[in-house]
């Protein structure tokens, strides 16, 4: 057994097996009595059981055994236990679902899928996701779902205070969230927010930091020919504005804000606006959850009148190691997780995008996610992080990163040293 994190056997709802329709493909490999060990989805949402269960239905109809290893809310914590299973070269895991910022780190543990997809197969996914999963030549992962920074607003509340539409610029933002947010806490909500994002020293403030920097013209920390970029007048603008909204339209805590923490209190119905990820508009769009119906989603805002819209491109794909010793029936798997069908059904089940523009048009997608008509420009405006130019160094570049982010929205280092040291660990990591 591996030491180093335990695995559990998928459980599914009749009613989701029911309800499933086929999805294998033609050619499938059913290689029956072999168990997969799949390391997916968090806990975060209802991502990790949907996929647990979708995992466990293909195991069904082949006649296999799949044994799901959840990994960390934290991607961080999730790349540091994929990398020790990597080092070992272990064999424990078969599949894993990996960030879009891994695929160079991975490329020495992955097979090459290309050789289980058809070259018109890969094509059928966005062009942009596939590049960024291909390293030297080698399709280190195939996409399982894609991901784009989101503004959420209470459409409701915009009426009311007399707003027609969502703001275009983050000062816009501001001014619209500081008067809905005295507004009601005037009427006795005292918790009230303008604003909840995701500050957290992780990753996730990587994202959230990368899309105001560049919405201000500031660039993304590293340009895609290697030169660090992140120490300029507009990356220290950027951040200021960031460090303005503390503790005015957002609650001093959004410094340890991860995805679900900015959720709670936006799904309770006490805050304005979020930025968050797609995932939360299925659940705040439940009909047991306070805010359904009184809210909805667009790009988020440019830097000022003169800015540009950003959104952090994000997304899952899926991989098979190298050390796997069932390759073909663990691709088969990867196969069927992120089929067509797959990609519709995720998309109606958990508002997550599909990496297939064809998706965006059927109308069942649409009929139950309305806002998906403009997510295709959200992705237009998708910048991706410097994870290619960085390869395997990535990591220590984002950690720098959002370590110095998260102290300038605490309040204890200014903008400007932040960038000088964010440019000093990134100059290092490219040595």
């Amino acid at each position: 057994m591996n030491p180093i994190h335990p695995s559990f056997r998928c459980v599914v709802p009749k009613s989701f097996l029911a309800a499933a329709t086929a999805l294998l493909l033609p050619g499938a490999v059913q290689a029956a009595g072999v168990t997969i060990h799949f390391a997916g989805d968090s806990d975060v949402g209802e991502g990790g059981r949907w996929t647990k269960a979708l995992a466990q239905e293909w195991a069904q109809k082949t006649g296999n055994t799949v044994d799901y290893i959840s990994r960390p809310n934290d991607a961080t914590q999730t790349l540091q236990m994929f990398q020790q299973y990597w080092a070992a070269k272990s064999g424990d895991v078969d599949v894993y679902m990996i960030d879009v910022i891994w695929p160079g780190i991975a490329a020495p543990h992955a097979v090459d899928l290309k050789k289980y997809f058809k070259e018109n197969e890969i094509k059928e996914n966005f062009p942009r996701i596939i590049e960024n999963n291909t390293v030297k030549g080698k399709l280190v992962s195939i996409p399982f779902f894609t991901d784009a920074g989101v503004l959420y607003y209470r459409t409701d509340l915009l009426e009311k205070y007399g707003y027609k539409e969502p703001p275009k610029t983050w000062e816009e933002l501001a001014e619209m969230a500081k008067k809905i947010q005295d507004g009601e806490r005037k009427e006795g909500k005292g918790d009230f927010q303008g604003f909840v994002f995701q500050g957290k020293a992780s990753e996730s403030v990587t994202c959230n930091a990368i899309e105001w920097i560049y919405s201000y013209g500031g660039g993304t920390i590293i340009d895609p020919n290697g030169k660090v970029t992140i120490n300029n007048p507009n990356a220290i603008k950027a951040l200021d504005q960031a460090k303005s909204w503390v503790g005015t339209i957002s609650p001093k805590g959004v410094v340890s804000y991860g995805e679900e923490e900015a959720r709670n209190v936006w799904q309770a119905g006490n805050a304005a606006f979020m930025r968050n990820w797609p995932y939360a508009y299925a659940l705040g769009q439940d009909p047991k959850s306070p805010i359904s119906g009184k809210f909805a989603a667009t790009i988020l805002p440019k830097g000022g009148t003169d800015g540009k819209n950003a959104a952090c491109l994000g997304g899952w794909n899926l991989m098979v190691s190298a050390y796997s010793k069932n390759p073909d029936v663990a691709a088969d798997l990867v196969r069927y997780l992120s089929s067509p069908e797959a990609q519709k059904k995720r998309a109606v089940d958990l508002s997550q995008l599909p990496t297939r523009p064809s998706v965006y048009t059927d109308p069942d997608v649409l009929a139950k996610n309305p806002w998906f008509k403009n997510a295709v420009d959200i992705l237009n405006n998708a910048i991706a992080r410097p994870s290619t130019v960085t390869g395997a160094n990535y990591n220590q570049v984002s950690t720098a990163f959002f370590q110095s982010v998260n102290q300038v929205l605490s309040g204890t280092k200014p903008s400007q040293q932040a960038v000088s040291e964010v440019e000093r660990a990134a100059k290092r990591a490219l040595r």
